[in-house]
C-alpha cells in the first residue's frame, strides 16, 4: 500500500521572525490560512480518494511554525484532523515547525491529538549563517528541540538548506553532519532560492549574494543523498515542490521542478567516474537499474553526455539486477 502527506498549508502563520529567504505564500501558494471547517473538507476528500486507490497518508501541516501559532487556533486544527485518524486512511499528523518553538508541553499536547511526526526547520547548524539570514534560533536550540522530540516517542525530521546568504559547501556539509547526530529518520534538503520580496532578493541585487548554479546545488545534493541515506536517514525531499505560484517570484536561484532527480543522475555520474577512472581507456557498458535510466541520461547536459566529453566511450544498459542509484561497469 502506497504512502503519502495529505498537506495543509498554514502559511507564515506563527512565525515570528522574517527570514531572509522566505515567502510562504510563494512557496506554498497558500494565501489564507485554514481554518478548522477546511481542514476537515480537505480530509474527508483526501480520505475518500486514497480509499478507493487503496492508499494510506499523513494529515501533514506544513508552511508556518505550527506549534508557534496562538494554542487554541494549533488545538482548532488538529481537533478537525482528529476524527480521520484511526479509520484505516490516515496513520498520523506530521507537523513542522521551529526548533525554538518546542516544549516538553507542547509535545505532550500533540502526541494527544494524534501527532506522529515533528519536523524542525534547522536549515543550519552554522549559528553565523543563522544569524545573518535571520532565523531567531541557534543550533543548540535544534539540538535540545531534537532530543525532546525523541524523547517523547516521535519520529524526528529536520530539514535543512543549501547555499544560504554566509554558507558555503564547507559549512553546508558541516551542517550536515550535525544534523545526522541527531538521528532523524528524516530530512529535507532545500537549495536557497531567490525570491522576490524577501531580503535575499535586495542582497542579490545588491551583488552581496550569489546563489548557487544547478549544477553546485546538485553536486553538493548528491553528496548529502548519499550521506544521509547510507546511514539510514530517508531523504524525503529534495527541492520546493512546483506551485504555479514560484512563477511571479523566483528571481534566481536553482529551482528546478525535478531537483531530486538531477541530484540522483549527478550522484550516479559521481559513481561511474569514479569507477571509470579506475579502468584504461576503452569502451564500457554502464549498467543500471531501469527506473534510473532518465537519472543518468536526462535533463540537459546530462551524466552521461559529462562522461562522454571527458573521453569515456559507454553505452547505457538497463539491468534488472542492479538497484537503486548503483552502476556497475562492464568492458566491451
Amino acid at each position: 500500500m502506497k504512502h503519502a502527506n495529505v498537506s495543509v498549508f498554514v502559511p507564515h502563520a506563527g512565525c515570528p521572525h522574517q527570514c531572509s529567504f522566505c515567502d510562504q505564500r510563494a512557496i506554498s501558494g497558500a494565501q489564507a490560512a485554514p481554518d478548522g471547517a477546511a481542514v476537515a473538507a480537505l480530509c474527508a476528500r483526501a480520505e475518500k480518494e486514497l480509499a478507493q486507490k487503496g492508499r494510506t497518508a499523513q494529515i501533514a501541516f506544513f508552511g508556518g511554525s505550527f506549534t508557534a501559532v496562538p494554542r487554541a487556533y494549533m488545538i482548532e486544527l488538529l481537533e478537525a484532523a482528529r476524527p480521520f485518524l484511526g479509520r484505516g486512511v490516515f496513520t498520523g499528523v506530521r507537523i513542522s515547525t521551529r526548533p525554538d518553538c518546542i516544549d516538553d508541553e507542547t509535545l505532550d499536547t500533540l502526541a494527544r491529538y494524534g501527532v506522529t511526526a515533528v519536523e524542525l526547520g534547522a536549515q543550519s547548524m552554522d549559528d553565523t549563517v543563522l544569524s545573518k539570514n535571520g532565523r531567531g534560533h541557534t543550533a543548540a536550540d535544534t539540538n535540545r528541540a531534537s532530543a525532546l522530540v525523541r524523547a517523547h516517542g516521535l519520529e524526528l525530521g529536520l530539514q535543512m538548506m543549501t547555499g544560504l546568504y554566509g554558507a558555503n559547501g564547507a559549512s553546508d556539509l558541516m551542517s550536515a553532519r550535525l544534523i545526522a547526530a541527531l538521528m532523524p529518520a528524516t530530512v529535507r534538503v532545500y537549495p536557497t532560492l531567490v525570491l522576490e520580496g524577501t531580503r535575499l532578493a535586495a542582497l542579490w541585487r545588491a551583488g552581496l549574494y550569489r546563489p548557487q548554479t544547478h549544477q553546485e546545488a546538485a553536486a553538493l545534493g548528491a553528496r548529502l543523498l548519499e550521506f544521509f541515506e547510507t546511514r539510514g536517514m530517508r531523504v524525503i525531499r529534495m527541492g520546493l515542490q512546483a506551485q504555479p505560484s514560484l512563477a511571479g517570484h523566483l528571481l534566481a536561484g536553482p529551482y528546478h521542478p525535478a531537483f531530486r532527480e538531477l541530484c540522483e543522475g549527478a550522484l550516479m555520474y559521481e559513481r561511474a567516474e569514479r569507477l571509470l577512472s579506475e579502468r584504461p581507456p576503452g569502451r564500457y557498458r554502464l549498467h543500471v537499474a531501469p527506473k534510473s535510466v532518465s537519472k543518468l541520461c536526462g535533463h540537459g547536459t546530462h551524466p552521461a553526455q559529462r562522461l562522454r566529453a571527458e573521453g569515456y566511450d559507454i553505452k547505457i544498459r538497463p539491468n534488472a539486477d542492479v538497484r537503486g542509484l548503483d552502476v556497475k561497469v562492464e568492458d566491451v
